[in-house]
């Protein structure tokens, strides 16, 4: 993830992320309803910390810091 940037990452439905930071280095995370649209979620995601997030594909997702890394993933298989 590019620190700056919203993405809706490949259009994914499942967006697994991860903080690269060290542990107590909290970074927040905004779900937005396009790449310059409404913010309709935040989250803090801890450093070392890995998540799942579920949202519609076409809704963007962003940070304010590159260790905060997004990546596609299908939870249903």
């Amino acid at each position: 993830t590019s620190a700056g940037t919203s993405t809706t990452v490949e259009l994914a439905s499942e967006v697994a992320v991860f903080n690269s930071a060290a542990a107590g280095t909290n970074y927040a995370v905004a779900i937005l309803t396009a790449a310059s649209g409404s913010v309709v979620g935040n989250i803090t995601v801890g450093g070392g910390e890995r998540l799942t997030i579920v949202k519609s594909p076409t809704y963007a997702m962003y940070s304010v810091n590159a260790a905060v890394m997004f990546t596609p993933v299908n939870t249903r298989v």
